[in-house]
């Protein structure tokens, strides 16, 4: 995810394919607990989800989804493209290992490899400038020697900050300029080899970044247009986006060039913004958009597209903002969000996940005989925000209503839960205590984490950060106890 200009910003664009196959999710596995990918699977199946983008050759993803005939978008990260780039026996390694194998032994129905992720932002400083396309080139080349380039796609997914306008309006749409001529050989090397433009869609961005953009312009109910170009009237930044994209490959010589939309969704807190009722009213008007098949006034007709995303990963980096372990239209357990028609049953309520098993019922909260003054209170919440999850708490949030026991609560319980329950997780010194009483109010939900994954010997497989925290708990709490 990146940052775009105005009108251009974020908002990637997209358009369609030659054919739209149904409507996709993406699936993050940045999780402490995650659901075992055979539920996941599940719940693209129940929900009839036809697409997946995956970010990585996860190899127990890969083998549920199996026979499940659903296609698959597997993606490189962006720290494999310099070894792939400079080594072509890497390429090969990777593409025999992550794609060949599950086509043929796991009949998994692959149909593009996601060559990095928006490796282009301005942010990275031009990190993956020189590998980037070489990369790209390399796992065509090995697509080809393994006989799978008629079916496996390359592409390249990026940002909407890739390209900008230099009218605000879509007609003024071209690359960047200080990749301009590098945009071009990759949008040239995709039409040669029959694979799309794969772009990455955030109006929400706009609106966190811009407190005066106007809110309905980012959603899909305007019934007034907010511009008109050229005789084309938008009603909203997508498809003023979408069409901003389209001007950029018509004017550099690749007008018909197929567009994946591979990511595009709506996160539910971490932001005034961020809340269930937005999230809904942007889904929903994405499906419909979608459904009428009209696309937009410079492309017209079906889009595909990806939902960001299936699951909340409550592991993911929130350098770019609270939010980004909110986007699932699923939190992390497999439980609806909110309603959403999708257009592949009759319903607008999702199937949730089945077979879930949580931890026992009970949390970790500030004890009453504690006092918010005790002088231990806010190096204890500093560590269990650190090292638990607080993106919920926070002005216009989910829990953003609690009082300052209600926040210590949070956070203490969200540490806890992490570390499966330990006991020694909440024994912040005089502070807190184990409850079966749940602390859940309102909109304000005290998680209960599901149980951790076993591997095949039976033992628990924690995350890495799990294991870091595991090693330093102790010594924070006797820190703790001895001042």
């Amino acid at each position: 995810m990146g940052r775009l200009p105005l009108v251009v910003r974020v908002v990637s664009l997209f358009c369609l394919w030659v054919s739209v196959s149904g409507i996709g999710a993406n699936y993050g596995t940045q999780q402490t607990h995650p659901l075992p990918p055979d539920t996941v699977v599940g719940i693209l199946k129940d929900n009839r989800f036809q697409k997946v983008k995956l970010f990585d050759p996860d190899t127990g993803v890969l083998e549920a989804l199996g026979k499940s005939g659903i296609e698959v978008m597997v993606g490189i990260p962006n720290e494999m493209l310099a070894s792939l780039a400079s080594s072509m026996k890497a390429a090969e390694t990777w593409v025999a290992k992550n794609v060949s194998t599950h086509i043929t032994s796991n009949t998994v129905n692959i149909r593009y490899v996601a060559v990095g992720n928006e490796p282009f932002l301005q942010t990275y400083n031009g990190t993956f400038l020189t590998t980037t396309f070489p990369a790209l080139q390399n796992i065509q080349s090995a697509l080809i020697k393994a006989g799978l380039s008629s079916q496996v796609k390359v592409t390249v997914p990026l940002n909407a900050d890739v390209y900008q306008s230099s009218t605000g309006l879509p007609s003024g749409g071209d690359f960047r300029t200080d990749i301009h001529d590098l945009m071009v050989a990759i949008v040239k090397f995709l039409s040669d080899n029959g694979a799309p433009f794969t772009v990455n869609i955030y109006p929400f961005i706009s609106l966190y970044d811009n407190p005066n953009f106007p809110v309905d312009y980012a959603f899909f109910d305007s019934t007034s247009p907010s511009i008109t170009d050229n005789g084309n009237a938008y009603y909203n930044m997508f498809d003023a986006n979408l069409d901003t994209l389209v001007w950029a490959l018509q004017k550099n010589g690749y007008a018909n060039l197929p567009i994946i939309v591979g990511e595009i969704g709506w996160p539910t807190d971490g932001d005034k913004n961020a809340n269930l009722q937005y999230a809904q009213r942007f889904n929903q008007g994405l499906m419909n958009h979608i459904l009428t098949g009209n696309g937009t006034p410079m492309r017209p007709g079906p889009i595909d597209a990806y939902l960001f995303s299936l699951i909340d990963e409550d592991d993911k980096s929130i350098t770019p903002g609270n939010f980004e372990r909110h986007w699932g239209i699923f939190y992390f357990d497999g439980v609806a969000k909110y309603p959403l028609n999708l257009g592949t049953i009759n319903s607008s309520t999702l199937a949730p996940a089945k077979g879930v098993h949580y931890l026992e019922k009970k949390w970790c909260v500030m004890s009453p005989s504690a006092s918010i003054d005790d002088p231990q209170v806010a190096p204890s919440v500093s560590y269990a925000c650190g090292r638990g999850d607080c993106t919920s708490l926070g002005y216009g949030t989910s829990c953003g209503g609690l009082d300052a026991r209600g926040n210590i609560s949070y956070a203490f319980n969200s540490y806890y839960q992490r570390l499966n329950q330990l006991d020694t997780a909440c024994q912040f010194p005089n502070l807190s205590i184990i409850t079966k009483s749940n602390p859940s109010t309102g909109t304000c939900r005290f998680e209960i984490m599901i149980q951790p994954i076993l591997s095949s010997g039976g033992k628990v497989r924690l995350g890495s950060l799990q294991k870091r925290v595991n090693m330093i708990v102790f010594v924070f709490l006797t820190f703790l106890t001895f001042q």
